[in-house]
Parts: structure tokens; C-alpha cells; sequence
């Protein structure tokens, strides 16, 4: 039974019963996005944001088998120290951590699942995973743009990470049925720049108005989840050529080394955190609060 193995805090879980605005957070970025202590400041920071516009962070993850949806200080703390040697978890990990009672740090997939359990109908993160470049020869396609296909849970973030093949993301993404909803920009914001010339589907200036969106979603009970594209702050982005040119250096180093699958990612925001000099990082971190903000104000109104 469900129930056995979903462990909600008891915060969330007063925040659940008494209708209070929650948001989901996800744990990956805290063990594989950013190197420690920086991932711990973060994780706070992004349950500071959250709280301080109003809603109930739930940080998900999944410790000792237990799918855990909110997480105290400690177990926060767990995750940062101990970095890369947690298990991402996605959709096709949970069972097998929970069986083998293992820990696991939600990707973009799994705290959507984890939320979809709870009840939890938003997820606040950095930028979604997507289609890789090559991935007309390596299949490499993330499998967030599966989940927001078919669990009903809305994703904020600063676009999918520049370091994909983003025409094709938006392409799968349309496949899949999923609106891509741009607040207050007509285009898919670059996740480290604030445009990429793709258009995205409808452009929404007013929280309100995403959440009547989001809600119209739950009546006609849709069964697919929707991307709020919130672009990084105007001050915290990068300059667009010289990010794609870092981007492109750390693709062709990791194809090199034959770098492949779960193992992409991290590698790939390592080096251009170590190319930038650490401005990547920043520019990240900035981002994924604006996210929070964000997420926080259309919970008000779910």
C-alpha cells in the first residue's frame, strides 16, 4: 500500500489538511546540481524563498526506502555532505530503492511523482531536463518531458537547461500534449539567458491567470502536468553567445570521454561552472529562487 512507503512531514501534512499553498522542491539539486556547502545554502534558501511568499516548501527525496515529501534540516544536511554518492532517482529507480530501502535524490521526474502522491500540484526547480544534443544518435532524452505528459503536477523553471538541444525539447514537448506557459516573456527562456527565439505557447503576465490554468487542467481532468517559463532575473543572466560557446566546449569534452546517460548532466554543469569561473553557478542559484518566488505566488491561488 502507498501509505506504507510515503512519508509526508508533518508540516506538509498540515499545510495538505488545512489548504495552505505547498510546493514541491526537488533534492537532486542539492546532491548532483551544486558542489557542497553551496547546495546546502541553497536547499535553505530555496525553503526560505518559499516560506517567506507564503507557502509550505516539500522538499522530496527518498531516504531508507521511504518516499519522503518534506525534509527537516538534517535531512537536508544528509544530502548536501553526501553529494554524488546519493542515487538520482526517476521514475524507473523509486521501486527499486524502495525495495532495497536505499536513499535517492528526486530528479525533476521524481519529485513530480513524489508530489502527484501527496497531493502537491506545483514543483519549483532550475530547469528541466530535455532532449540532448546527438540524441539522433545516442536516444539520450530526459524522462521529465515523459512525466509532464502524464502527471498532472506544473513545473516552474528558468526553461530547459541550455546545455540541450532545446528546438527538439519544445518539439517533444508539444508531442506530448504539454502547454508551455511564458510568464511574462513570449519566448522559452534559455534557463542561464533570458531568451532563445522559441515561441512558447501562451504568454501569461498575471500568477492568476496560471493558476485559472492550472485549475482548468484538474476540472477537465487532464492527465498531463504544464512548464511555467520564468526567465532568470535580467541581472543574473549571462551573455547569450558566450554561454552557448562554454556549453558547446563541455558537450564535445564529455563526448570525448564518453560520458553518457544520468551522468551527463552533472558533468556537464561541473565544467561549465569550472570554465566561468563560478558565474554559472551564481547566475544558477539566482534563477532557482526566482523559480520559488514564483511557484509560491500561484500556489496562493490554487
Amino acid at each position: 500500500m502507498l501509505k506504507d512507503h510515503l512519508l509526508i512531514s508533518p508540516e506538509v501534512q498540515d499545510a495538505l489538511a488545512t489548504g495552505k499553498p505547498i510546493i514541491a522542491l526537488e533534492s537532486t539539486i542539492i546532491s548532483h546540481g551544486m558542489p557542497y556547502p553551496q547546495n546546502l545554502e541553497t536547499a535553505r534558501g530555496c525553503e526560505a524563498v518559499a516560506r517567506a511568499h507564503g507557502a509550505v516548501p516539500a522538499t522530496c527525496a527518498i531516504l531508507g526506502g521511504k518516499l519522503c515529501v518534506g525534509l527537516t534540516d538534517e535531512q537536508l544536511d544528509y544530502l548536501a555532505r553526501t553529494g554524488t554518492n546519493v542515487i538520482k532517482a526517476s521514475r524507473r529507480d523509486i521501486p527499486l530503492l524502495v525495495a532495497r530501502k536505499l536513499d535517492g535524490a528526486t530528479t525533476v521526474t521524481g519529485t513530480m511523482i513524489l508530489a502527484s502522491m501527496a497531493g502537491i500540484r506545483i514543483h519549483a526547480t532550475g530547469g528541466i531536463g530535455g532532449v540532448h544534443r546527438g540524441a539522433q544518435e545516442t536516444m539520450d532524452i530526459s524522462a521529465d518531458l515523459e512525466e509532464l505528459g502524464k502527471t498532472p503536477v506544473v513545473v516552474v523553471c528558468a526553461g530547459a537547461k541550455s546545455l540541450l538541444d532545446l528546438p527538439l525539447t519544445m518539439e517533444y514537448l508539444e508531442t506530448r500534449g504539454v502547454p508551455i506557459i511564458g510568464y511574462g516573456t513570449d519566448e522559452l527562456p534559455g534557463f542561464y539567458t533570458r531568451n532563445t527565439g522559441l515561441p512558447v505557447d501562451a504568454r501569461m503576465d498575471d500568477v492568476k491567470e496560471i493558476a485559472a490554468a492550472i485549475r482548468a487542467q484538474y476540472e477537465l481532468d487532464y492527465k498531463g502536468g504544464m512548464v511555467v517559463a520564468n526567465p532568470i532575473p535580467e541581472e543574473d543572466a549571462l551573455d547569450s553567445e558566450y554561454i552557448e560557446k562554454v556549453i558547446q566546449d563541455a558537450v564535445d569534452e564529455a563526448k570525448e570521454k564518453g560520458i553518457r546517460g544520468k551522468a551527463t548532466t552533472p558533468f556537464l554543469l561541473q565544467r561549465i561552472h569550472e570554465i566561468t569561473g563560478g558565474n554559472s553557478l551564481a547566475s544558477n542559484i539566482k534563477l532557482v529562487y526566482n523559480n520559488v518566488a514564483v511557484a509560491s505566488e500561484i500556489a496562493k491561488y490554487l
